[in-house]
């Protein structure tokens, strides 16, 4: 296995998890020690200086802080990590500034069984890819990309390729993956609670929840499937969250059976709700997307005038019907008009009724100008205000407030207005990836930095439900959250950090100064390594479905090439906190592709036949148990 990446976090623990969980020989090719890696030493002794002197602080104000959590709430972006692969020998290790074929070849790509690309350059993994690909025909791909229409077609296109030159099998496949999409449904659900997480690829979407412990003599709906118990203490903001890897009865517990579930009544639960056939959306009208809609076009007082306007103009039709012997709607209206524009003729020698109607419609005539003239002023006002970004308004409360807009925070800013949360982004760079998008959804947002006085402030931070710190920079995370508690001490608080020890040192700084508040950290890599993993080890996967620090993977298998699964009913299969099936696509429905012949109301006693094929949801390990069952040739 050969693992290409830039000084990013993502790589090595791709590595890690190759090495530690599947037991794979791994090359990893990075950029010399030198590059990049003293900003960042900087930035860490910047951070650890600030967070020593909020330590100390804290403890003069709180004590020894022997109430606080361990460290296992701590979930950041660290090359180290905990469980398994941390125990693993460290995989060998290229310096290389391009990668170039020479370096290509050094890496032995030409003999390797599978090649992650996971720098954060989109052009850079797919000049890679392309010279991988040339060198062996027969390497699988696994691609990080941000941009997902043009991985789409990048997959299709290799895939392409390979079909014509006779090597389409699952050793010369390509998967095209974003960590940003793995893990924007688990930022999204640290802001809000019982948010829905959902996992959407191959037009097969998969849904589940969070659903709290059932008050006592209710029972909770049980959906398709229970995914996973949570942790005791996952809703309890005294409590840390629990691990998949600790020995603890307190974790949260992957795949429970039947038994284990009704063992664990004050637990919350990950339910699965949903495996349905997404499709493709419907083309969108020739006008979808052009222009601004009425309702935001012109205010509210200017259309109830031009409403009573239409309303003067088909009354006074309707008295010259009454009052005249013109019995045509049509004619009366067009006469109308002309005395509303001054175009008609004095009506000097007709009856009186008439001459008092022409007065009355001069009269409005005159009250159209203005009309005409603030529709014009609001039209350019909306016009000029649709290319610039919006203020919070005033009365603005529980609300997100997103920091950072980068390729993480993009993600998560769609996926919060997916669930219709509001929310209030704060960001640096007005030219950052995401502005563009808060612009098009109309989303509240503020510029500048979040360490200089007045720009929390801005974000209504003290009325805020909320606060993701997304930045890609520890020092600006911590002190904005740091910031944030002391404007508001019950601020729900997640942010990003990126080395291990120091994150716990913060999660236990911040509980021991706001022990009453819920604060959580998310790792974006942490929860998008095992997908990248299970992708290299040749399975379909659909997309990583995080539970606290812990992550389940939904991969696509032919029965054919698990004879483990060959002929078992589908109960037999189930293997509590390994793998269950969750869908399941019969040979007879698989003429027209994955997922439009899905069944997900399973009947427990189908036996499975080689020619189906299955969704599985599974663990990391599990996974790895059924890759070894059926080892792959000729790996490096």
């Amino acid at each position: 296995m050969v693992v290409c990446g830039g000084d990013n976090v993502l790589a090595h623990r791709l590595a890690a998890e190759l090495r530690g969980v599947y037991g794979e020989q791994v090359v990893l090719v990075v950029p010399p020690a030198g590059r990049g890696e003293p900003n960042r030493l900087t930035g860490r002794a910047r951070t650890t200086a600030l967070l020593g002197r909020i330590t100390a602080a804290v403890s003069r104000t709180t004590g020894n802080g022997n109430g606080t959590a361990n460290g296992n709430g701590s979930g950041p972006d660290a090359v180290g990590g905990t469980g398994e692969s941390g125990a693993a020998d460290p995989p060998r290790v290229l310096e290389a500034t391009d990668l170039t074929d020479d370096v290509l070849t050094e890496a032995d790509v030409a003999r390797a069984a599978a090649l992650a690309l996971m720098h954060d350059d989109d052009e850079t993994n797919i000049r890679t890819a392309l010279a991988a690909r040339r060198l062996n025909p027969r390497l699988r791909l696994v691609i990080r990309l941000y941009n997902r229409k043009l991985g789409q077609h990048l997959e299709e296109l290799l895939d392409q390729a390979a079909a014509v030159a006779g090597l389409a099998t699952t050793d010369a496949s390509v998967t095209v993956l974003s960590d940003a999409d793995t893990a924007a449904p688990a930022l999204a659900a640290t802001a809000v609670a019982g948010t829905s997480k959902v996992v959407h690829a191959d037009g097969l979407l998969l849904r589940a929840v969070e659903r709290t412990p059932p008050a006592p003599g209710q029972v909770a709906p049980r959906g398709l499937a229970t995914l996973a118990l949570l942790s005791a203490t996952a809703h309890d903001p005294a409590g840390a969250e629990g691990h998949d890897a600790s020995d603890t009865g307190a974790g949260p517990r992957l795949l429970p059976d039947d038994a284990a579930v009704a063992a664990a009544p004050g637990r919350g639960a990950l339910v699965l709700e949903t495996v349905s056939y997404s499709g493709s959306a419907p083309p969108p009208g020739f006008l979808a997307g052009r222009g601004v809609p009425l309702r935001q076009l012109f205010s509210r007082r200017l259309r109830w005038s031009v409403a009573g306007f239409a309303a003067a103009v088909v009354g006074m039709a309707i008295a010259s019907i009454i009052t005249t012997d013109d019995t045509t709607p049509l004619h009366a209206t067009y006469l109308t008009l002309l005395d509303l524009f001054s175009l008609n003729d004095p009506a000097t020698d007709g009856p009186t009724s008439r001459q008092i109607l022409q007065l009355l419609s001069g009269l409005v005539g005159l009250l159209l100008l203005p009309i005409l003239f603030a529709a014009v002023l609001e039209a350019l006002g909306t016009f000029r205000t649709a290319s610039s970004l919006r203020r919070p308004p005033r009365g603005l409360s529980g609300h997100v407030v997103l920091l950072g807009l980068g390729k993480i925070g993009t993600r998560v800013l769609a996926r919060l207005r997916e669930l219709d949360i509001p929310v209030v982004c704060v960001e640096a760079d007005p030219e950052a990836r995401g502005i563009s998008l808060a612009r098009r959804l109309r989303v509240p947002t503020v510029v500048g930095d979040v360490t200089e006085e007045g720009v929390l402030e801005a974000a209504k931070v003290h009325r805020a439900h909320a606060l993701l710190a997304l930045t890609s920079a520890d020092t600006i995370n911590l002190e904005a959250a740091l910031y944030a508690r002391s404007v508001k001490p019950d601020l729900r608080v997640a942010l990003r950090l990126y080395d291990d020890e120091f994150a716990t040192a913060v999660y236990r700084t911040l509980r021991a100064a706001h022990p009453g508040a819920l604060t959580r950290s998310r790792s974006v890599s942490a929860l998008a390594a095992p997908a990248f993993a299970g992708a290299m080890m040749g399975r379909q996967i659909l997309g990583a479905l995080p539970v606290e620090r812990s992550v389940l993977l939904f991969a696509a298998l032919d029965v054919s090439l698990q004879p483990q699964l060959t002929g078992r009913t589908i109960a037999e299969v189930f293997r509590p906190g390994a793998w269950r099936v969750v869908a399941l696509e019969r040979a007879s429905r698989q003429a027209s592709g994955l997922s439009s012949g899905l069944e997900w109301e399973l009947d427990p006693h189908y036996r499975l036949r080689p020619e189906d094929r299955v969704v599985l949801a599974a663990t990391r390990q599990g996974l790895a148990e059924l890759l070894a069952r059926r080892p792959l040739p000729g790996r490096t």
